[in-house]
């Protein structure tokens, strides 16, 4: 595919563990996993026991009605861990795979305004993904997920 995840931004992953600020300036929430929590930073589930931060955060970068923020889990400490940045993280049957049954999935314009949408499962994400793709006017791509509707991540056109 002709996309590329974009790693959550790295002034943001310095200031909430550094100063306790997110997005919002408003304190975030330090907690220890439960197991299963979606880490946004390294795409997958967390660990049980693994100290968590949990922020709210923004992908979007210009003003207007569609820029969101949303609630993101990241581990406390930078983690060493490889990240595939190129792949969309389908499931493999891991208690740690990033994504459950059903996310939401929302294609941008370059003014960053919501030009389609669409629920789908892991099983499907990818063809909807490449049909957004197609669309010349489709410049970006965010996935929630479903349920709680954070935040997961941003694909961008390579």
């Amino acid at each position: 595919m002709n996309y590329q995840i974009t790693p959550i931004r790295n002034d943001f992953l310095i200031k909430v563990r550094q100063a306790g600020i997110d997005d919002q300036n408003q304190p975030v929430v330090t907690t220890v996993a439960k197991g299963g929590e979606p880490c946004r930073d390294v795409l997958r589930r967390a660990n049980v026991g693994e100290e968590l931060i949990l922020a709210s955060y923004c992908p979007f970068s210009k003003a207007g009605p569609y820029k969101e923020y949303g609630a993101v889990f990241v581990l406390a400490n930078q983690a060493n861990e490889s990240v595939n940045y190129d792949k969309f993280p389908l499931s493999t049957d891991s208690i740690n795979d990033y994504f459950g049954e059903i996310l939401v999935l929302r294609a941008y314009d370059e003014k960053e305004s919501i030009f389609d949408a669409r629920i789908v499962t892991p099983a499907n994400a990818e063809q909807t993904i490449g049909e957004f793709f197609q669309q010349a006017q489709v410049d970006f791509i965010i996935a929630r997920f479903a349920a709680y509707g954070c935040y997961s991540l941003r694909l961008d056109r390579k």
